[in-house]
C-alpha cells in the first residue's frame, strides 16, 4: 500500500492525497458482523451539544470487532482484509476451524491465508494473541488489555505499537506510543506486532467536503466571534486575545491546563507521556 496523489484538475484535488486500496480484498462486510447506529450529532440524551462540530456525514455501519480473542487454541484463517469507516486501521476477517467468523484489527504483515491463534502457548508471530507474561521482553505489541478479560483497549490505531519493557512481580511495564511507560497486569492479553495501515497519517483531505463526509462540521475561530460568543471575540480588526493564555468558549484555559480527573490510575503510570516529550525536546 502506498500514498496516492491526484492530478490537480480542480482546486480540491490539488492538495489531496489518499491511500491505494490494493491491500483490501473484500469490499462488502459480513452482514451478521455489522450493526446500524443512529447519529446523535454530538448531543446527549437531553439534546444538548456535548461534542462540538459533529453532524452529517455519510451513512456508515459499525463492524463488530473481537477485541477479546477468547477462542483459545483454535486455529483461524485470515479470509479477507476489509476497510472500516469507523477506524483508521484495517480489519481482518477470521474464519475459525469451527466455522465461526470474527473481525480483528489487521496487524502489519498479516495477509489472506495466514493462520492465527490465541492462547497461552501460541507462537510469537504477528497476529497471535497471548498473555503478556508469555511474551518475550522487547516484543512489539498492540490491542493491549487494561484489565484481564475486558478486551483490548490500548494501541488500536493505524500504525501504532507498544513495546514490552520489563516484567516485575504481578505487573509488566509497557512503553506506549505516546512515550508513557505504564504498568499492566501480566495476565492481560495482547496481540503480537504492529497495527497495519501505517501510512494513514500521511493522507491529506485536500478539501472541506471530505471532512464533512466524515461527519465533522466547520470549526469557527474564537477570534472571529463576538465577545458574547467567545472570550477571544471582539476588537476592531485583528487584535490579540487580550489575556495571558487562550480559553475555551466557557472560560477554561486551553494551554497547559490539566484536565485529567481519574487519579486512581496514576499508580500504574511509571513515566508520564509529558516527561517523555520534555526529554525529546532536550
Amino acid at each position: 500500500m502506498s500514498v496516492k496523489i491526484f492530478k490537480p484538475t480542480t482546486p480540491g484535488q490539488r492538495g489531496r492525497t489518499g491511500l491505494k486500496s490494493d491491500d483490501i480484498t473484500k469490499t462488502t462486510p459480513e452482514k451478521n458482523l455489522t450493526v446500524s447506529k443512529s447519529k446523535t450529532s454530538g448531543r446527549n440524551n437531553y439534546g444538548r451539544i456535548t461534542v462540538r462540530h459533529r453532524g452529517g456525514g455519510s451513512r456508515q455501519k459499525i463492524r463488530i470487532v473481537d477485541f477479546k480473542r477468547q477462542k483459545l487454541n483454535i486455529p483461524a484463517t485470515v479470509t479477507a482484509i476489509e476497510y472500516d469507516p469507523k477506524r483508521s486501521a484495517r480489519l481482518a476477517l477470521l474464519t475459525y476451524a469451527d466455522g465461526e467468523k470474527t473481525y480483528i484489527i489487521a496487524p502489519l504483515g498479516v495477509k489472506v491465508g495466514n493462520t492465527l491463534m490465541s492462547g497461552a502457548d501460541v507462537d510469537i508471530k504477528p497476529g497471535n494473541c497471548l498473555p503478556i507474561e508469555n511474551i518475550p521482553v522487547g516484543t512489539m505489541i498492540h490491542n493491549v488489555e487494561m484489565q484481564p478479560g475486558k478486551g483490548g483497549q490500548m494501541v488500536r490505531s493505524a500504525g501504532t505499537s507498544a513495546q514490552l519493557l520489563a516484567k516485575e512481580g504481578q505487573y509488566a511495564q509497557i512503553r506506549m506510543p505516546s512515550g508513557e511507560v505504564r504498568r499492566v497486569n501480566r495476565q492481560c492479553f495482547a496481540v503480537i506486532g504492529q497495527v497495519g495501515n501505517v501510512e494513514h497519517s500521511q493522507v491529506k483531505l485536500g478539501k472541506a467536503g471530505r471532512r464533512r463526509n466524515m461527519g465533522w462540521r466547520p470549526a469557527v475561530r474564537g477570534s472571529a466571534m463576538n465577545p458574547n460568543d467567545h472570550p477571544h471575540g471582539g476588537g476592531e480588526g485583528r487584535t490579540p486575545i487580550g489575556m495571558p493564555s487562550p480559553k475555551s468558549p466557557w472560560g477554561k484555559p486551553t494551554l497547559g491546563y490539566h484536565t485529567r480527573t481519574n487519579k486512581s490510575t496514576d499508580k500504574y503510570i511509571v513515566r508520564s507521556r509529558h516527561a517523555a516529550k520534555r526529554k525529546k525536546k532536550k
